[in-house]
């Protein structure tokens, strides 16, 4: 199985839906990457809004259009990487640690385009689901969360500690509503099927397209 392959076609497959006067949400990930170049090459007339300072600076390295976030409310599409997806379309994501920006991007977007190789989908969403927490009160929401444990890693760009779910994951509906309402809790990773529009899956040689709840 020669992943990058994978990679790269689900990137170029991604970038042919990005269209002149677009407003384009740029997500987080090795995926991702590969995204930058296949829209470098394709040179569309489009503005960026990076979800992390990593991507902004490869986006700009590309002669990539990037504009702060707050300078835009609204934008056409975003494409993004996932860490898992499961039949259902529910996703886990934030291995990069950007999972918070991500979700702010998503929400302002018209659509949302999930890009993954063919190892990323799994039967069932399983652990570990990244946090962001915040610094206050740190240890409380620890204790409080019992099944989490911090992550070896910066902080994020917004002061957000990065930790990791380490628990039983039955419901993701239910443990999604849990961690949102967990006083502490900046974000998590787990993204529901009702915010995706669409992934598109690597596999072998050839793309495939799935909506949540199956393929299309």
């Amino acid at each position: 199985m020669d992943l990058d392959r994978e990679k790269q076609l689900v990137a170029d497959a991604a970038a042919e839906l990005v269209e002149d006067g677009m407003r384009v949400g740029l997500g987080t990930g090795t995926t991702v990457t590969h995204l930058l170049a296949a829209l470098a090459r394709r040179a569309p007339e489009v503005v960026y809004v990076a979800s992390s300072p990593r991507t902004e600076q490869a986006a700009r390295a590309l002669g990539l259009l990037v504009e702060p976030f707050d300078h835009l409310d609204r934008l056409d599409l975003v494409i993004d990487g996932a860490d898992q997806v499961a039949p259902d379309g529910w996703l886990i994501k934030g291995g990069g640690g950007a999972h918070t920006r991500e979700k702010v991007v998503v929400a302002a977007a018209d659509a949302f385009v999930v890009i993954v190789d063919s190892t990323k989908l799994v039967d069932a969403l399983a652990a570990p689901v990244p946090l962001e927490l915040l610094s206050f009160g740190l240890r409380a929401t620890l204790r409080r969360l019992a099944a989490a444990t911090l992550r070896d890693a910066a902080r994020t760009p917004d002061g957000g500690v990065l930790a990791d779910w380490h628990g039983a994951l039955g419901d993701p509906g239910a443990l999604a509503t849990y961690l949102s309402a967990m006083p502490g809790v900046v974000e998590h990773g787990l993204v529901p099927p009702d915010a995706v529009t669409r992934v598109l899956v690597g596999r072998g040689d050839s793309t495939t397209s799935m909506t949540p709840g199956g393929a299309s």
